[in-house]
């Protein structure tokens, strides 16, 4: 039977070409060189890099003798605590290529333990108080035993010698080396069970090891190099992970079921197929989903089992935890009544606000006896203009226009300021408010918006001309897909601007260069970069039809009249805020985060959900 299931195991020579590891290194066996990561490759995966600007400060090994594929292979892991500094490490273990123990040594972090991790770390605050050995000392003893053509071996290394603060030229990651599609990675606990037939990290331990883990890494680099990629990939890694993981959930299921619906099931009823749950999928890939929450969360038999009493608890929990997973769930409580009534609707009216400062210019001054047509033609070139009125409470006059679409606005500041319009020589800028300070970088993220590469604003079109003119003018831009031209829903008559999506970012940038000062039918053209995805109008539309003819004076209004007990829950909602933004401050960079507002239908009307996503980077804010 077992020779059976294994030879069921083993893919066919056929299948062997599609496997990402032969894919990416060969059929062949090769030297340890050919398996240690390219400069290219620890870029790319936030290895610390010589001369790199976020690595001031680090310790170089001075491990720069030419390696060969008979240097030595050292084992290395680290054990972290959260600090008020960030990751520290609180142990480092070195094993050399025979497996023998180097160096296993505590640390005491420079910043106060926040977090032991303990039950990952193994690390408790009675282990570190008599530690005297600090960060510097353990980069010495590195430095003097690794001989100057060592080569590190370590599983997602990089987050190791970050915490070390140190650089190595020379590493072989064994996450990256066990190729998986898609950037997913193997857990090294599966990689020792799979290939080395070793069981590590064991929960009736306390924490990892990190000799054992050191060691693990390094067995699992010599048998690579030593059997080859075919043999390596002969394994069917992907196979085994899927059916351990379906194994683990099935016996998830059958766990939470009484025992007499599993009786009633096995003798009554026939299996009953049921469409893939998202978590379960994170499951079967080895990516096991943290779930935490006040309400039970489920998802096909997982479940949240220590269920936390407070938003306060969930936050501690979540703040442990978060960085230790790879996708993770945290639900937060709040009244959804409250949050259809006042909170959503608060939220909706924000961005339409700072959206209306932004889409709002303020021009002049000009001479008293100026022409307003002629302000109004040339602004207009810019794009449709929604209202223009004359501000009369300056000494001399000045213009306010609201434009109806965000680039409108911008080009018009770029273009027309310190231009002469109507005789003058005049200023142009926004309204000048606090949610206005940080405008020129919501401009600079809008640019970068995923949804707005390739894609460019074309404007001082004339309204006569049609979709079919357009694409005929436009026929000789290269790599054009896309020419969107919008139309005023009332009229139903063309506006005179138009959005040009192309194929490729670069023929985007170079049709703004030809594009600009084009005449097109006797009309002088302007362009540049587009700034507001299609969501963003679309949701912005939905919510002023929800709303009815309540403007935002009216919400205001009903905002200053709440009760008493509205009051409270505006107070829960700020502290719900802070507890957020401090769960967003502890996570890594690259962190992908979505916050969910749910919407709500009830007897007293229905009002849409809202959703923020965004991007943490190294600054600790969002490109959203």
């Amino acid at each position: 039977g077992l020779t059976s299931t294994n030879s069921e195991c083993i893919p066919k020579s056929s299948d062997l070409q599609c496997d990402p590891i032969i894919q990416k290194y060969g059929e062949k066996k090769q030297g340890l060189t050919s398996y240690t990561l390219t400069l290219e490759e620890q870029k790319n995966n936030y290895y610390p890099i010589q001369g790199s600007p976020g690595c001031k400060g680090y310790i170089y090994t001075e491990c720069d003798q030419q390696r060969t594929d008979s240097s030595p292979l050292y084992g290395l892991d680290c054990e972290m605590c959260l600090t008020a500094k960030g990751n520290e490490v609180t142990r480092v273990s070195l094993v050399d290529a025979q497996g023998q123990c180097l160096l296993n040594e505590l640390v005491k972090p420079e910043g106060a333990v926040v977090n032991y991790r303990t039950r990952f770390s193994g690390i408790t605050k009675k282990m570190l108080l008599p530690v005297k050995t600090r960060l510097p000392d353990i980069q010495t003893r590195l430095k003097k035993l690794l001989p100057r053509d060592a080569v590190l071996v370590g599983h997602s290394l990089n987050a190791d010698l970050q915490a070390l603060e140190m650089i190595h030229p020379s590493v072989i990651d064994t996450s990256l080396l066990f190729a998986r599609n898609e950037g997913r990675r193997f857990k090294l606990k599966f990689l020792a069970k799979a290939v080395l037939g070793k069981e590590i990290q064991c929960e009736q331990k306390l924490g990892h090891d990190p000799a054992e883990d050191a060691r693990a890494a390094l067995e699992l680099a010599q048998f690579f190099i030593e059997q080859g990629p075919a043999k390596v990939a002969e394994l069917n890694l992907e196979k085994l992970l899927t059916t351990e993981k379906l194994a683990e959930v099935s016996q998830n299921k059958a766990a939470l079921q009484p025992q007499g619906c599993r009786a009633r099931k096995r003798l009554n009823e026939l299996p009953r197929l049921s469409k893939p749950c998202f978590l379960d999928c994170l499951q079967v890939t080895g990516q096991k989903p943290l779930l935490l929450g006040r309400q039970e969360l489920d998802s096909s038999g997982l479940r949240q089992s220590n269920l936390s009493t407070s938003n306060k608890q969930i936050l501690q929990r979540a703040l442990e935890d978060v960085p230790l997973s790879t996708f993770s769930i945290i639900q937060f409580s709040l009244d959804p009544e409250y949050i259809a009534s006042h909170l959503l609707a608060g939220l909706c009216e924000k961005v339409r606000s700072k959206l209306t400062d932004m889409l709002t210019i303020y021009a002049g001054p000009f001479e008293e006896s100026f022409c307003l047509k002629s302000v109004k033609k040339e602004f207009g070139r810019c794009g449709p203009i929604q209202s223009l009125t004359v501000v009369t409470e300056t000494c001399q006059p000045y213009v306010c226009i609201q434009y109806e679409v965000l680039e409108a606005a911008q080009l018009a500041v770029e273009s027309l300021n310190g231009a002469e319009v109507a005789g003058s020589c005049i200023k142009v800028q926004r309204p000048v408010t606090a949610a206005m300070l940080d405008c020129d970088v919501l401009i600079k993220e809008l640019e970068l918006d995923v949804e707005n590469e390739g894609v460019i604003y074309v404007a001082g079109l004339k309204k006569s001309l049609t979709e079919t003119d357009l694409q005929e003018e436009f026929s000789q831009l290269k790599d054009l897909e896309t020419l969107f031209l919008p139309k005023d829903l009332q009229s139903g008559k063309h506006r005179n601007c138009c959005f040009l999506k192309f194929q490729k970012s670069e023929s985007a940038v170079n049709a703004l260069e030809v594009i600009n000062g084009w005449t097109v039918k006797g009309s002088r053209l302007r362009s540049r970069n587009a700034l507001a995805s299609g969501h963003l109008w679309r949701w912005i539309w939905q919510m002023n039809c929800s709303n009815g003819k309540q403007g935002g004076n009216i919400l205001h209004e009903k905002m200053e009249q709440l009760s008493d007990s509205e009051q409270d829950l505006r107070k829960k909602v700020k502290k719900l805020d802070q507890h957020i933004k401090k769960l967003y401050r502890s996570l890594q960079s690259n962190t992908l985060c979505v916050v969910l507002f749910p919407g709500v239908n009830s007897t007293h009307g229905s009002q849409s959900g809202l959703g923020l996503m965004g991007i943490k980077d190294d600054g600790g804010r969002s490109a959203c």
